[in-house]
């Protein structure tokens, strides 16, 4: 058994971006294997569950737990890499606050098996068969784990020691990551975001701003935006204004508006929240003035209706912990 620092990745309720992003180290791969025993990620190893088990606690040196809490097994791999782990971290914005994955919690459970099981064009399921825990077979019993009513972050189910957003993270934040454990100096604050600082995307951002004064917004395949103003002025919904920075406004520089996949800057407890606020202010009603409260309350609503998905746009990554958490339709 090798002498070196043990690191693992664990992938819960996501895409497998993050696995990518760590693949994107390139030739700091070679550093890594270097440095770590790198033992467990069931996306790219054979590591059985048995050899976790039977390592002893703490005796893995940082985990990398990706994607969120959607069903009983996701939520008993968190509670079992925190035990092994000395340092875990939320590594992406699903494990940080839900993502995609948590846009579910919209839905029950029996709405989503409706429309995979029942509703899909594709299935044909005349009995009505739904997906159950344990299912008796002439082989034996089948188990499949519990589909929990709501999706979390890997923060509400265990302990975590630093966080790293983005959707995946970029690479040079991995390595940063990596190099707090190799170096053994003074580690950040428990709780700390690593690779971000304390303000906005856009104060990273270069795009030429003036005042803002919205009269609609827009789809980004409605309009080809100009390259150096704000996209934002220009009626695209640019989360920018309400999300963490350290990407280097990435996507304003691809030309299309940030989606906030780095959460909610430092000392604002809701994303969404603060985009709606944002909103707000900018919305132009100077033309409106004299008329009618009824006639002002119409346009704003025709502005507002001109956003098609509001969750899927405030909360595209972080619903899961912020303060609506997802409304469930009984």
């Amino acid at each position: 058994m090798s002498n070196k620092p043990k690191l693992a990745m664990f992938w819960g309720a996501s895409c497998g971006g993050c696995e990518i992003a760590l693949v994107n180290l390139h030739e700091r791969l070679l550093d890594v294997d270097e440095a770590f025993d790198f033992m467990f990620c069931p996306c790219l190893m054979d590591t059985k569950l048995r050899d976790i088990e039977a390592l002893p606690d703490r005796g893995i040196a940082l985990t990398l737990f990706n994607g969120a809490i959607r069903t009983a097994e996701n939520e008993e791999m968190a509670h079992l890499m925190r035990r092994k782990s000395q340092l875990l971290i939320a590594f992406g914005a699903c494990a940080k606050g839900g993502s995609i994955p948590a846009l579910s919690n919209l839905h029950a459970p029996v709405d989503h098996f409706a429309s995979i099981y029942l509703d899909n064009p594709t299935v044909e399921n005349h009995s009505l068969i739904f997906p159950q825990t344990e299912t008796s077979m002439p082989e034996g019993e089948l188990q499949l784990p519990a589909f929990y009513g709501r999706v979390k972050s890997l923060s509400q189910v265990v302990d975590v020691d630093y966080v790293i957003p983005g959707c995946p993270p970029e690479p040079h934040q991995i390595w940063n990551a990596i190099e707090l454990v190799l170096q053994g100096g003074p580690l950040p604050p428990r709780g700390s975001v690593l690779g971000t600082g304390q303000t906005t995307v856009c104060e990273e951002c270069d795009r030429r701003k003036e005042d803002k004064k919205i009269t609609r917004f827009y789809r980004t395949w409605e309009i080809i935006p100009d390259t150096e103003r704000c996209l934002l002025e220009q009626g695209l919904v640019c989360m920018g204004i309400a999300t963490r920075d350290g990407c280097g406004a990435l996507c304003p520089q691809a030309n299309m508006p940030c989606s906030g996949c780095y959460g909610a800057p430092e000392g604002v407890l809701d994303q969404g929240a603060k985009m709606v606020a944002a909103l707000g202010s900018i919305i132009d009603i100077d033309a409106l003035k004299g008329l009618p409260e009824s006639e002002i309350t119409a346009h704003i609503d025709k502005v507002l209706g001109s956003i098609p998905d509001y969750a899927g746009t405030f909360y595209k990554f972080t619903l899961a912990e912020s303060l609506l958490k997802g409304t469930v339709r009984r």
